[in-house]
């Protein structure tokens, strides 16, 4: 269902883009995806922009801590995981050969996070709720929905196995076999190898439009850049681009689904 009210242990439920410029990319993914925001004063000064569609809350976009900034990271969507607790999470983690980047803490009211590298290096956050449950709305236009391991480590799914419970089945996609992950049997993700060499390891993430073409030609007119010409796959028409600042990210069409 589009609409969320929770979300299974293992099932990505949110993504944020810690940004060099929070006015540019509000303004780009504004005009991209129809979102408006909810700016929310954090204890630290910053602002945390929720994107808002529909009445939903869908993702944000936030400046960059200043310590990232300094160090030169590229801006970059992030992954969140849902879990049910995140000390027990990360401490499975750390004993399946992650490693703790931050360790849980309480987000106010809004819930409880951590932030953990898995063994091939691929940066995920770890998100149990409290009063944000993540994502409301999900799987439509301007809004998460897939999200997507590219590693260049496939055995890595036993890491998310251990420490989340996912299973995996792989399905095929015409070039190949596609692995999924499978959270109480319903499908919540996929890992793929990178597609372009040098391509780091990371959780990449989809959000859904009605035009791919339409989509893409409209990022390239706001100062988007487009890595990957819209192309049909077996589960819709997509492209791959990037924003002003330089965070990539997918779009698609999905395709029909079957009755």
């Amino acid at each position: 269902m589009p609409e969320r009210t929770s979300y299974t242990q293992g099932t990505p439920n949110w993504v944020d883009l810690p940004t060099s410029n929070q006015d540019a990319a509000k303004a780009f993914y504004a005009g991209l995806f129809g979102w408006t925001y909810d700016d929310q004063p954090m204890p630290d000064g910053q602002v945390y922009s929720m994107a808002m569609l529909g009445g939903h809350t869908v993702a944000a976009i936030a400046q960059q801590p200043p310590a990232m900034a300094e160090a030169g990271a590229p801006p970059m969507w992030n992954t969140y995981l849902a879990v049910d607790s995140v000390d027990d999470a990360a401490a499975k983690a750390e004993a399946a050969g992650g490693k703790i980047a931050m360790a849980p803490f309480d987000v106010m009211d809004a819930g409880r996070m951590a932030f953990v590298m898995d063994p091939s290096g691929a940066p995920v956050a770890l998100w149990q709720a409290n009063q944000h449950i993540g994502a409301t709305l999900v799987n439509e236009p301007g809004t998460i929905n897939w999200n997507e391991l590219i590693t260049t480590d496939p055995g890595v799914v036993a890491f998310y196995h251990d420490v989340l419970g996912l299973t995996t089945s792989t399905m095929d996609m015409g070039d190949g076999p596609y692995t999924l992950f499978e959270a109480d049997g319903q499908m919540v993700g996929g890992t793929t190898p990178p597609y372009a060499p040098g391509t780091p390891n990371h959780w990449h993430v989809y959000f859904g439009v009605d035009d791919a073409d339409a989509t893409a030609a409209k990022a390239t007119e706001q100062g988007g850049s487009v890595l990957a010409p819209p192309f049909d796959s077996p589960v819709g028409r997509m492209a791959v681009i990037a924003d002003p600042q330089g965070a990539v990210f997918s779009i698609i069409r999905q395709a029909p689904q079957p009755a």
